[in-house]
């Protein structure tokens, strides 16, 4: 008899449709389409089908000793041979297991094109993305050159875009901002107000003899967040925590990056209208930078606002045509890079920064500066905001890691990534870079565009590597403003989510109140706070969740033995004197008076059995009263209780992942309580997590383990049998026998 494994979940009825396709061919259930209680019963001339008892054996576990085991672990994992050295080396470099054989005519157009593409796309982006993590333009062409060289390297995806992002680099500007501020370096202006830091020390720029200005210490405090978030990045790669991510949700991760989007917006607007104006931190930034907005409108640079709005008219329909036409176009319009072009030489001819007093992004070197170590003082003071930024670092690139692999049929690893992306990190805040990770719409063009390997990735660090050193300083006259449009515009993926909610509402309501209050934290309190109260907010719902799940009562699909919820299908068939209870959540502390009060609602409630029973009693019973030689005698007549309908209640398990004390603590008290009025309590489908608690708890003897039965059927049957063998109930069917 195998019909442990025809077992079904209970479904919701908009579920249930969709499950139908898992039931043995012959079996059709029709979804209930109103609240009805006519099911069809078992004729009173139904036999039970025969009864055999399901025997397993158990495992013999083996006696483990915890020494014994920690220098088993120890030997396996310190010993060293030619053969582990060289799967450890080409498990941290996995380029030297790809790249010997990699298929020049198949992949090489396609890795080219697509670096190529990517590398163009990076251009605008990267110096417009240098603009939202507060640093020069120079540092995101940095950036995005040494992640695409170190993710070649290090990376098992072959399809992910790694280099700037924007949430990040909102989250590293917010940073770099606050410690400015606390530097006493006025936004206004290049030099700090103060000859002295908030550590007392003089910061001087190594590469010269002068105080550190500005941008030199908004790089240093860039370099030295991603410094940390690196670190923070490869222990977890190296003590194996990517579990962290699972509690970043898609819901959340979705909810999260386009309430960040509303932020970065917001701190775009100033150089759409050319204003001059602080950037604000902290809770309520968001309207707080509105505010400034509004009550400075009247200083519009006119020249930025012309601009501006050119831009945004032909970037977003050449957006709009690139996406709709992504199927017959061999490779996206590289639309942001017409548009600097055209916007520079504009800038350059036109005069604008001196005619019109126009932003610019200024001179931008060629060539590399000289590496230099983060600032070690100023850990203490970002080692914080370094969590949350490698927390979702990590979290994107593995995420979109595996979507891709899923979705071209290989396999990336998880802790591997970590190490990648970590790298990326580390490896570059010694070279005036700030924090990366793979980025969605960036990943989306190179596969696209063709893209095999990662060796892609290196034909776009050759086209930023041809910039830095030869075009950059091209980009002088280049209006801040149109930087703003081109990261403005890049935003439309993340806002386009308010278009999926009325599908997300219809899938999971859950789901999109947690997108709801991550996204309108995220924008409204600040970043990091979002981010935290999404999480706590995501977990609280899984509580919620298993707090009060569903519960119901189940019949028998004719002809099979598949049992269902009643209230979901009909034309199941029941047993009189035997109910069969599911409960689809694990049992424990926080659920199980819920348990119980779903338990006694659908079933009986002993408790009010053995309240009416008693008062029944009272009435009931006779005082006769006989004086005879002025002796008084009181004497009582006993009531006997009429047996109840119900002989049999099935508690099926199969949806119980787990127990805990509080759980056997509540299965024991309900089974004692149907106990006191006759009617015995069967589980079923238990799995070996919990029948060994249920055993360990004493639920019942070593010799009634056989009273855990292994299918709902076999439980049903077995009741069946003791009825008709015992005329009465047997209380928990622990014995057969007539007394």
């Amino acid at each position: 008899m195998s019909s442990e494994s025809k077992e079904q979940h209970d479904v919701s009825p908009r579920d249930s449709a969709e499950g139908n396709d898992s039931y043995p061919s012959g079996i059709h259930l029709e979804l209930q389409r109103e609240s009805s209680t006519d099911f069809k019963q078992f004729e009173t001339n139904d036999q039970c089908r025969p009864y055999h008892r399901i025997l397993i054996e158990r495992q013999e576990k083996s006696d483990t000793n915890f020494k014994e085991f920690v220098i088993k672990k120890l030997q396996k994992n310190c010993q060293c041979s030619p053969a582990k050295a060289k799967n450890m080396i080409l498990g941290f470099l996995p380029v030297l297991q790809w790249l010997p054989k990699y298929d020049l005519k198949k992949n090489i157009l396609g890795d080219v094109m697509s670096g190529l593409i990517v590398g163009i796309l990076l251009v605008p982006q990267s110096i417009a993305y240098s603009l939202l993590a507060g640093q020069e333009p120079v540092y995101g062409l940095y950036t995005s050159f040494f992640a695409s060289i170190i993710y070649f390297l290090l990376g098992t995806s072959r399809h992910i875009s790694v280099g700037i992002f924007g949430v990040l680099c909102l989250m590293i500007g917010e940073t770099v901002d606050r410690e400015l501020q606390k530097a006493g370096y006025d936004n206004a202006h290049s030099a700090p107000s103060l000859g002295m830091v908030s550590n007392g020390s003089t910061l001087l720029n190594h590469t010269s003899d002068r105080i550190c200005d500005k941008s030199c210490y908004a790089i240093m405090v860039g370099s030295t967040v991603t410094f940390i978030a690196g670190v923070y990045q490869v222990a977890m790669g190296f003590f194996q925590v990517g579990f962290v991510s699972v509690y970043l949700s898609d819901a959340l991760l979705s909810g999260f990056v386009t309430g960040a989007s509303f932020t970065i917006l917001t701190s775009q607007a100033k150089y759409l209208l050319g204003l001059n104006l602080p950037r604000t931190n902290g809770v309520g930034s968001l309207i707080t930078t509105w505010i400034h907005v509004f009550r400075n409108i009247h200083k519009t640079n006119l020249c930025d606002l012309i601009t501006s709005l050119l831009c945004l008219l032909v970037l977003l329909p050449t957006k709009e045509l690139n996406e709709h036409f992504k199927s017959k176009l061999k490779a996206p319009i590289p639309i942001e890079l017409v548009v600097v072009v055209a916007a520079t030489l504009a800038s350059h001819f036109g005069k604008l920064h001196e005619n019109y007093n126009s932003s610019i992004a200024g001179h931008i070197p060629t060539g590399f500066m000289p590496p230099k170590v983060p600032e070690w003082n100023l850990i203490p003071s970002v080692a914080v905001d370094a969590i949350a930024i490698s927390i979702i670092g990590f979290a994107i690139t593995v995420s979109l890691s595996e979507m891709f692999a899923k979705k071209h049929g290989y396999t990336v690893k998880a802790n591997q990534e970590m190490y990648a992306i970590g790298f990326c990190n580390i490896i570059p805040s010694f070279f005036h870079c700030f924090t990366t990770s793979a980025a969605l719409a960036k990943t989306l063009v190179k596969e696209s565009t063709g893209c095999h390997t990662q060796l892609s990735g290196v034909v776009t660090a050759l086209v930023l590597l041809l910039v830095l050193l030869v075009i950059a300083p091209l980009f002088y006259s280049l209006q801040k403003s149109v930087l703003g449009v081109i990261t403005i515009v890049n935003l439309r993926g993340a806002l386009r989510k308010f278009r999926d909610l009325p599908k997300m509402w219809s899938i999971s309501r859950m789901d999109t109140v947690i997108w709801f209050v991550t996204m309108l934290s995220s924008a409204l309190l600040s970043t990091e706070i979002g981010l935290l109260v999404g999480v706590c907010f995501s977990m609280f719902c899984v509580i919620l969740r298993t707090q009060k799940p569903k519960s119901s009562l189940l019949g028998l699909v004719e002809e099979s033995e598949v049992f269902e919820s009643v209230s979901a299908y009909k034309n199941l068939q029941t047993k009189p004197g035997i109910k069969i209870f599911r409960f689809v959540a694990p049992l424990y502390y926080i659920n199980k008076e819920c348990f119980k009060s779903a338990l006694y609602k659908q079933t009986v409630n002993p408790i009010l059995i053995k309240v009416a029973w008693k008062k029944a009693a009272k009435r009931k019973i006779k005082e006769k009263v006989v004086t005879l030689g002025g002796i008084q005698d009181e004497m009582s007549v006993q009531l006997s209780h009429d047996p109840l309908e119900l002989h049999t209640i099935v508690i099926d398990c199969s949806a119980i992942q787990f127990l805990d004390t509080a759980g056997i603590h509540t299965l024991k008290e309900v089974r004692r309580d149907y106990e006191a009025i006759g009617i015995q309590v069967l589980l079923a489908q238990c799995n070996p997590s919990v029948r060994d608690s249920l055993i360990n708890g004493e639920y019942c003897k070593k010799e009634e383990e056989n009273l855990l039965f292994y299918s709902v059927y076999e439980a049903m049957a077995f009741a069946e049998v003791s009825k008709n063998q015992k005329g009465v109930c047997v209380p928990n069917g622990l014995s057969l026998s007539s007394d």
